[in-house]
Parts: C-alpha cells; structure tokens; sequence
C-alpha cells in the first residue's frame, strides 16, 4: 500500500503553494504526478470562488462560486457538483492509473457533497500509490477524520516557520519511499 502525505492549516497559510513546489520539485525528477488542485478566486478584494484544474490536463472548472445558480451551499458559495465531479474525480482517478504520485488538493467541507470525490479519494489512499493533498484545518467530517487518523498517513501543519523548508523536506520523504518501494518490488521479484 502506498503512503500519503496531507498538509493542513489555517486559511491563507500557503498549504496550495507548498504542495504546487513539491510537485515542481517532483517534476524536476522526473516522476509523473497527476491530480487535482484548486485555486483560490478573486476580483479585486474579494474572493468570488475556486478553480479546480486537472494537473496532467490543465483543464480547468469551477468547484464552488458566489454566482453559481445551484449546488450545494458552503457560506457564501454554491458547489458546482458537476465539475468537480467530471474534472475534479476524473484527475484523481486518472492519477491514480497513470502516475507515480496523486496530488488532492483539497479534501474539505465543498468536495464533502460528493460522494464520488469521496471514493475517488479512497480508491487513491488505497492504491500502491503516493498521496500528496490538503485537507481543510477545522473539518470535522467522519471522512476526513479517518484521513487524518489512518496510520500510513503523515498529516503536515503548514505554518509561517514551516513553509519554506517543507516543499524539500516532503520532497525528499516521497523519493525516499519511492526508492523503497522500488528495493521491495525487486525483491519480491527476485525471490520468485
């Protein structure tokens, strides 16, 4: 089974611009990563939704807007179940098919109305892959507490004393795992 990071903490603390440096960083060593990560919206001052994007695609659609028609309501935005479920859960999935590592950015209270998402997120914790996500800081949803508590996960606070040194520290942790579950599949073969 694979192992799976999470980076939490308050809003605004940078937790999307961490994981994006690791996945640069990752990139640079050339591993495939795929997945999904969301981007916070804004028209001047105000933050007016979010964006999911589809990292192996770049194809991009709205998880939640202050203008969107329908949808579940999380505070002033309303989830558009559609894309998050026919860009967000499809780059999940195709993550977990076709590349060495599965960013998830973020499981929190919006990505909770969907079941799908919910499974997708499963089926990726439960994969031999490497998880690399968010996970919203105050969310108490049973799914998320399962997350957090599951034992092949390391769940990362994101703090301003932190969040310079973690895109390597992380970084460095995933190689190192790779590289072990490489040592541990040859092994397995030679033994045959």
């Amino acid at each position: 089974m694979g192992r799976a990071f999470f980076l939490t903490g308050r809003p605004g603390i940078g937790k999307t611009t961490v994981l994006l440096r690791i996945v640069k960083i990752l990139k640079e060593k050339g591993l495939k990563v795929g997945g999904l990560i969301s981007r916070e919206i804004r028209r001047g001052n105000s933050r007016i939704g979010f964006k999911l994007i589809d990292l192996e695609s770049g194809r991009e659609g709205w998880l939640a807007h202050v203008k969107q028609p329908n949808g579940p309501r999380v505070g002033k935005y309303r989830i558009c179940m559609k894309d998050l479920e026919s860009i967000g859960v499809k780059a999940i999935l195709k993550a977990v098919k076709e590349a060495d590592i599965v960013v998830i950015d973020e499981v929190g209270p919006m990505e909770m109305f969907s079941e799908c998402f919910k499974k997708a997120v499963a089926e990726a914790l439960n994969s031999e892959k490497i998880v690399l996500g968010t996970v919203h800081y105050r969310i108490k949803d049973s799914f998320t507490e399962i997350i957090k508590a599951k034992g092949d996960i390391e769940v990362v606070e994101v703090t301003i004393k932190n969040r310079e040194i973690l895109p390597e520290n992380i970084a460095r942790k995933v190689s190192e795992d790779l590289r072990e579950h490489a040592r541990a599949a040859r092994k397995d073969i030679s033994g045959l």
